[in-house]
């Protein structure tokens, strides 16, 4: 196998998810493909092969709810030694994806392969890199060099001899949306509540309501979707710094984008939490992720809520009991949650996310699972029930 891409279309793209939310992101590509050119493998673990061209690659980035950041591969090729590997390095594209003077960073994983000095095969690449771009330089992966420029990163995977070299389109990770400033404890990817309201089935068009809401991630990500607002319209990215980077191709798709955006949410979306300082954040977070309108926000327990008279969704994170003592502690909140769903919103879909098969039990709700993932190194699942 030997490959060098240069950075044109059809670009082979990867979006990368967490394990188990592979489906939900190739939903969402699916829903790209209507309005830009974008062809979809069959998903895999971590993630959803695509091709695409330069308005695809950035329309992926600046719309996917679920991925994590989206790769371009740069090259393919066969590395049993170093010269091998200088030789085929000295080929690929740098000074298309790295500006004279930046930073770059490789991150490198060796598996079953003769080169498996991680260190080495970077100091490599970086070599490469400095031979096609004056001033390259290098950077320790995910940091920033004592100016304030990124880096430009490069993610390297060696495979029983078969190198794989992919640049990130991305930048920071794609669950930083930019209005997160203010956080409760144990904050929410924003990324995992989005797959959360996917795989509970919540289009934005009927009633959402989050009755432990924290730092409000669910209802924000809520009204995001329901106006139809990119998660990425609010920062920036690493292919905007990239030599062949198309302006008029990105200043195309961003203008699409806001055409699109609806003025209000079609239906109500409520966030409630017993904390006050957690409400004044979630609220602090909706106004920066300019959806402050679009979300009402109280301080009030669980079985304080006041729902919509239409049905519509429980869509909700609650403690999950690391340890054994805390999961006697919460059966209580388990219970008292099941009880007033009964109580209060007969005939709404619920949706939970839990670590552990006894919480589930203790609401008395016909939970069924709706996919598996993690959240802060804990293996969890989301829950679904139809309320009695």
């Amino acid at each position: 196998m030997s490959h060098v891409t240069a950075i044109r279309p059809p670009m082979t793209c990867f979006a990368v998810a967490a394990p188990g939310l592979e489906p939900l992101l190739a939903d969402e590509l699916r829903g790209l493909q209507s309005r830009y050119s974008l062809e979809l493998d069959t998903p895999e673990t971590g993630g959803v092969a695509f091709r695409a061209d330069a308005a695809g690659l950035y329309a992926a980035n600046l719309h996917l709810r679920i991925a994590s950041r989206v790769l371009v591969r740069v090259g393919a090729f066969h590395a049993a030694a170093f010269h091998e590997l200088e030789r085929h390095a000295a080929r690929l594209p740098w000074d298309e994806l790295v500006r004279e003077g930046q930073p770059v960073a490789f991150r490198v994983t060796s598996r079953k392969s003769r080169l498996y000095h991680q260190d080495a095969v970077a100091e490599r690449l970086l070599v490469a890199v400095g031979s096609r771009v004056r001033g390259a330089a290098s950077a320790l992966a995910g940091s920033a060099t004592a100016a304030g420029a990124e880096p430009q990163e490069f993610f390297v995977r060696l495979v029983r001899d078969e190198c794989v070299v992919s640049v990130d389109a991305s930048g920071e990770l794609l669950h930083r949306r930019g209005y997160r400033l203010a956080s409760a404890k144990a904050p929410l990817r924003e990324t995992l509540a989005a797959a959360m309201l996917a795989g509970a089935g919540w289009d934005g068009s009927a009633p959402l309501m989050d009755p432990m809401c924290g730092s409000g991630t669910i209802p924000i990500e809520a009204a995001l979707l329901a106006r139809r607002i990119p998660p990425g319209l609010n920062r920036g990215f690493a292919f905007e710094h990239w030599p062949v980077f198309d302006e008029p191709a990105w200043r195309a798709v961003l203008s699409a984008a806001r055409e699109r955006i609806l003025p209000a949410a079609p239906a109500p979306i409520q966030g409630s939490d017993r904390d006050a300082g957690a409400v004044r954040a979630a609220a602090a977070n909706a106004e920066r992720a300019g959806v402050g309108g679009d979300v009402e926000w109280r301080r009030a327990a669980i079985s304080a809520i006041e729902p919509p008279r239409e049905p519509g969704w429980v869509v909700t994170n609650p403690p999950y009991g690391v340890r054994v003592g805390e999961r006697k502690r919460l059966r209580d909140l388990y219970a008292q949650f099941g009880n007033v769903m009964r109580a209060k919103c007969a005939g709404w879909e619920v949706a939970v996310l839990t670590s552990h098969p006894e919480l589930e039990h203790q609401t008395g709700l016909p939970l069924t699972p709706r996919l598996g993932t993690e959240n802060g190194g804990l293996r969890v699942r989301l829950m679904r029930a139809r309320v009695p």
